[in-house]
C-alpha cells in the first residue's frame, strides 16, 4: 500500500487481499498519461473504420528542475511527485529508499504513535526479526555442540550435534520476542508538548528522477517540463539532450571548454536500454543496490520482486572507436575466461604442456 499520504482509516495496516486490492486501485495506471475511451457510438465505429479515434488523452504536464551535480531532475511539487510515482513508479524520494514517504513517517511518529507503519518501517522490522532469528538459532546450535562436547569429556561418547530438532529454532517454529513485535517508535522531545503547540510539518522531500527517466517523460511521453536551474526557463529537448550528456562526463576544470560529445556517452547508452524496456511495458528501476544497472518489474516494486536484473555491456563494432574514445565505459572490455590464479608472477598464463 502506498504510504505517500498517511491512511486515515485508523484500523491498522491492510492485510492479504485488502492490501492487494488497495494497491490495484492506487497503481491502476501504468503511465502518467490517461487514455479515456468514449462510450460506444455509431460515430466511433465509423471513425474506427477510417483509422481514427475519439480517445481523449489527459496529460498531467508535470514540472521539474534539472540538477547536473546529482545527474537528476528534482520534482518538488507534491501533486506531481505523487502522480509520477503512482503512475509508473518513476523516480525515488531523496529521503526514502523508494517511494517518497518521509512526511508519512514523520506524521506516523507524531500522531499515530508508530501504529500505522510505512513500507520502510515494515522492512526494518522484518530485517530485525530475521537478524534475531539467526542469532537465536546460532546460540541454540552452539549450546547443543557444547553439550555434546561435555558428554564426550565426561563419558567418552561421541554425539553428533543436531542441526534441527525441538531445541533448534526453525523458520516454522521460531517466534519473535515481544520487543520485536512492538511497533518501533522514535523518541522525540515533542512528546511532552501539547498537540496544539506542535509546529506543522513541512515536507522537505522531493522526487528524484534519473536523467534517463526524465528524458523519457519529456520526449517519449511529453508530460514533463524541465526547468533550467539558473534561468528558471523551460529547457528544450535539444538543451536537455546535451545537458544530460555533459552531466555524465568526467569533471573538468571550469575554465576549460566543454569537451565534444561522443557517441559512447554513458547517458546515451543507458537511455537506449531504458527506453527499450520501458517501451515494452516493463517498469525499469535502478539496480545499484544489487550491483547491476537496472531491475525489470512486471508491474512495479509494490507488487512483486523484480523479474530480471540487468548489467549493460557496451560493445564497439570497431575496436579503433574504443581506442579513440576518451571515455572508459564499464563492462566494455570482454572479461577474460582465464582464472587469475593461473597467472604466474610475471602476469603471463602458463602453457598447458
Amino acid at each position: 500500500m502506498s504510504m505517500i499520504t498517511p491512511s486515515g482509516r485508523g484500523k491498522g495496516p491492510l492485510k492479504g487481499g485488502a492490501r492487494k486490492n488497495e494497491n490495484n486501485r492506487i497503481y491502476a495506471f501504468p503511465l502518467p498519461l490517461l487514455f479515456i475511451e468514449p462510450p460506444p457510438s455509431r460515430l466511433r465505429s465509423v471513425l474506427g473504420l477510417l483509422g481514427l479515434s475519439l480517445t481523449q488523452v489527459i496529460n498531467p504536464h508535470c514540472e521539474g528542475v534539472f540538477d547536473a551535480t546529482t545527474r537528476s531532475v528534482w520534482i518538488t511539487n507534491e501533486k506531481d511527485t505523487m502522480l509520477l510515482w503512482r503512475r509508473g513508479f518513476f523516480g525515488k524520494g531523496d529521503l526514502s529508499r523508494s517511494e517518497p514517504s518521509w512526511l508519512a513517517r514523520q506524521i506516523n511518529i507524531r500522531k499515530a504513535g508508530g501504529k500505522q507503519m510505512t513500507s520502510e518501517e515494515v522492512t526494518a522490522k522484518r530485517r530485525a526479526e530475521r537478524r534475531q532469528f539467526k542469532l537465536d538459532r546460532a546460540a541454540a546450535i552452539a549450546a547443543v555442540a557444547a553439550e555434546a562436547e561435555a558428554i564426550f569429556e565426561a563419558e567418552g561418547r561421541v554425539i553428533k550435534p543436531a542441526l534441527s530438532g525441538p531445541g533448534i529454532p526453525s523458520a516454522a517454529t521460531w517466534r519473535p520476542s515481544s520487543s520485536l513485535t512492538e511497533t518501533p517508535t522514535t523518541p522525540s522531545p515533542e512528546e511532552d508538548v501539547e498537540p496544539a503547540e506542535l509546529e506543522p510539518l513541512v515536507d522537505v522531500e522531493h522526487l528524484q528522477l534519473t536523467l534517463q527517466e526524465a528524458f523519457f517523460l519529456a520526449w517519449g511521453l511529453d508530460c514533463l517540463t524541465i526547468l533550467d536551474p539558473h534561468t528558471g526557463e523551460a529547457m528544450s529537448l535539444q538543451q536537455l539532450w546535451n545537458a544530460s550528456q555533459i552531466a555524465h562526463l568526467p569533471p573538468s576544470i571550469p575554465t576549460d571548454p566543454v569537451p565534444p560529445l561522443q557517441f559512447d556517452n554513458p547517458f546515451l547508452i543507458n537511455y537506449v536500454v531504458y527506453h527499450h524496456y520501458r517501451s515494452l511495458g516493463w517498469v525499469v528501476k535502478g539496480g545499484i543496490k544489487f550491483c547491476v544497472d537496472y531491475l525489470l518489474y512486471k508491474r512495479g516494486p509494490v507488487f512483486t520482486h523484480a523479474e530480471f536484473a540487468m548489467v549493460v555491456c557496451p560493445v564497439y563494432e570497431d575496436i579503433e572507436d574504443q581506442k579513440a574514445s576518451s571515455l572508459q565505459l564499464q563492462n566494455a572490455t570482454p572479461a577474460e575466461d582465464t582464472y587469475p590464479g593461473l597467472r604466474d608472477n610475471s602476469g603471463t598464463v602458463p602453457s598447458a604442456t
